[in-house]
C-alpha cells in the first residue's frame, strides 16, 4: 500500500534539547505557585524545594530528569504496545507507535460548550434536547471515534452538571471519551458511571473512560481546585496529564520558543506531583498555547501562527519525550460557519496529523471553542474524511497498473464501462454528498446550493430520528440512582 509517509519537522536536535533544558531551568530557577497544600507536601517528599510562604515550589534538576525518564520508560512496557484511549476529551493518546504518521488518527467530539449555534442561526444556551441532538450527530458521523459533551445542559444545575452530563452521554453513545469534572467531589460519581458502563473496577482500570484532566493557570501556577482534581484522578489510577495554555504576548512571552517553553515547565511539574503521588501513575504531558491575538486580546484556538507551535509540540513528544500526541486540532476562531471556519479548520486539521500526531479534537466548534454547532460538526467529519483521503494515497500492484487493461482499451478508448472502473472507483475515488463539482446549468437547478446548507440538511434528517439508549435497563437504573445520589449529597451539603 502506498500510503503518505514522512513528517513535516520544525525543530533540530539542538533546538529540542534546549526548549527541554529552557523548561527544566525555569522549574528549578523560578518554579511553579502550588496553591494546594497536599501538592505542595507530596513533592516535598519527592525532593521539590517548597516554600510555605510563598507556595512556591521549585523542582532540582534531577527529578524532573527523573519523572521523564520514568514516563518514557512507562510508554514502551509491553502491556502498553499499540494501546489507545482517550485520555483528554481533546486527544487521544497512543502508546509505542513507531510509524511515522498515524493514518488511523482518531477525531474527538467534546468540549462541555455552554452556548450552541442552532439551525435557525441563532446563538443561545444549550439545552438537554441540544445534547441528545448532539449524540445522534455523533453516532451517525463514522469519522468520530470519541465524544465528551459537544455541548451541556444549562438548565442542569452547575454542580450537578458534570456528573448528569455524564450519565446522558454513557447512556447514549460507545464513543465514550473524557468529561469535565469542576470538583473533586465529581471523580468519584464519574467513576462510579464509568464503572457501571464497563462493568467491574477492573474492566475499568484496563479501558478507562470518563476521564477528566488537570490545568495549569499560566503562567506558573496551579490552582487549588486543579490541583484537587489532577491528584485524585492519580490517586484512583487514572491517566492524566497537565494541560497547560500559555498566550504568548500575555500570559507567555510573545515568541513560539518562549511560550513553548513555559508551557513545558508547566505541564513536567504536572509529570513530577503524578510521580510524586503515585509511583506507577499512567501520565502523559500535554501543551495547548497559542499566539494572543493583539487586536482584540482573545486567545485564538485557529491561525496560521499556531501550527508551526503546534507542530513542534508534536515533534517534541514524538522524538524528545517519546510519547505521541494529540492536539487541538479542527479549530477555528470564526463565530458563524463558513469560508474563515472551513479554512482554519481544514489547516488546523491536517498540519498537526503531517507533523505526526495521532489525533485531533474537539470538533464541532465555533469562536474559539466556546460555542457548538451541529452543522458545523458535519462539516468538520467531512473535512476528516477529505484529510483521511488526502494521507491514504494509492496502492501500487498488478492490478490497479492496470496495463492489460490499458492495452485493451487503447488510444482513445474509454474506462467507464470497464469492470475494472467499477471494482475500484468506490475505493479510490473521494465521493462526497456535501462537495459539489457540476456544471453552473446543473448547480443553477439544485434546491439546495453549498456545503453549509447541504449540512444543514443532513443535520435536521439525523436529529429527527430516535435516540436509542446503548446501555440496558439494569445499567441506565443503576446510573440514575448514582445522579440521584449525587443531586441529594449535593442538596445536603
Amino acid at each position: 500500500m502506498s500510503r503518505t509517509f514522512g513528517r513535516i519537522k520544525l525543530l533540530t536536535k539542538d533546538e529540542k534539547q534546549r526548549l527541554h533544558d529552557g523548561a527544566r531551568l525555569i522549574l528549578e530557577q523560578v518554579g511553579m505557585k502550588i496553591y494546594h497544600k497536599g501538592a505542595r507536601e507530596y513533592l516535598r517528599a519527592f525532593g521539590c524545594k517548597v516554600d510555605e510562604e510563598s507556595l512556591m515550589a521549585k523542582f532540582p534538576a534531577a527529578v524532573v530528569e527523573e519523572s521523564v525518564e520514568q514516563m518514557r520508560q512507562d510508554f514502551h512496557k509491553s502491556t502498553r504496545q499499540g494501546f489507545r484511549q482517550a485520555v483528554r476529551f481533546t486527544e487521544a493518546s497512543y502508546f509505542s507507535r513507531a510509524e511515522e504518521l498515524h493514518h488511523d488518527f482518531t477525531v474527538n467530539a467534546g468540549g462541555f460548550c455552554t452556548l450552541i449555534y442552532d439551525l435557525e442561526r441563532k446563538r443561545r444556551y444549550a439545552n438537554i434536547h441540544d445534547v441528545h441532538d448532539s449524540f445522534k450527530l455523533i453516532n451517525a458521523l463514522d469519522e468520530i471515534t470519541w465524544a465528551g459533551l459537544p455541548c451541556s445542559d444549562q438548565e442542569t444545575p452547575y454542580s450537578l452538571r458534570p456528573v448528569k452530563m455524564a450519565a446522558e452521554l454513557v447512556k447514549y453513545t460507545s464513543k465514550i471519551g473524557g468529561v469535565e469534572a469542576w470538583m473533586v467531589q465529581d471523580v468519584a460519581w464519574l467513576e462510579e458511571i464509568a464503572t457501571v458502563v464497563r462493568g467491574s473496577k477492573e474492566r475499568l482500570m484496563a479501558d478507562p473512560c470518563l476521564v477528566g484532566y488537570g490545568e495549569s493557570r499560566s503562567p506558573l501556577a496551579l490552582d487549588e481546585n486543579m490541583a484537587e482534581i489532577f491528584i485524585e484522578y492519580v490517586k484512583r489510577g487514572f491517566p492524566q496529564s497537565l494541560d497547560t495554555m500559555p498566550s504568548a504576548g500575555t500570559t507567555a512571552p510573545a515568541t513560539g520558543a518562549g511560550t513553548l517553553a513555559l508551557g513545558l515547565a508547566e505541564t513536567l511539574a504536572g509529570l513530577v506531583l503524578g510521580y510524586a503521588v503515585r509511583r506507577d501513575a499512567v501520565l502523559s504531558l500535554d501543551f495547548t498555547g497559542g499566539y494572543c491575538d493583539m487586536k482584540s486580546l482573545l486567545f485564538p484556538y485557529a491561525g496560521a501562527d499556531r501550527m508551526p507551535l503546534l507542530g513542534a509540540w508534536v515533534q517534541m513528544l514524538k522524538e524528545f519525550y517519546g510519547i505521541t500526541p494529540g492536539v487541538h486540532g479542527g479549530k477555528t476562531n470564526a463565530c458563524e460557519p463558513g469560508f474563515q471556519a472551513g479554512m482554519e479548520k481544514a489547516i488546523s486539521t491536517l498540519f498537526p496529523l503531517i507533523c505526526g500526531a495521532s489525533g485531533i479534537g474537539t470538533i464541532g466548534q465555533l469562536e474559539f471553542g466556546i460555542t457548538f454547532s451541529p452543522v458545523q460538526l458535519v462539516l468538520d467529519a467531512e473535512v476528516v474524511r477529505a484529510v483521511r483521503r488526502s494521507l491514504a494515497g494509492f496502492e501500487i500492484n498488478e492490478d490497479t497498473l492496470a496495463l492489460d487493461l490499458i492495452g485493451q482499451v487503447g488510444p482513445e478508448g474509454n474506462y467507464i464501462s470497464e469492470p475494472h472502473t467499477a471494482d475500484h472507483f468506490q475505493r479510490e475515488f473521494w465521493l462526497s454528498d456535501l462537495t459539489e463539482c457540476l456544471t453552473w446549468e446543473s448547480y443553477s437547478r439544485k434546491k439546495v446550493k453549498g456545503m453549509e446548507r447541504l449540512a444543514e440538511e443532513m443535520v435536521r434528517e439525523i436529529i429527527a430520528g430516535p435516540l436509542a439508549p446503548v446501555l440496558d435497563q439494569h445499567q441506565i437504573a443503576e446510573i440514575d440512582r448514582i445522579v440521584a445520589a449525587c443531586e441529594k449529597k449535593l442538596k445536603e451539603s
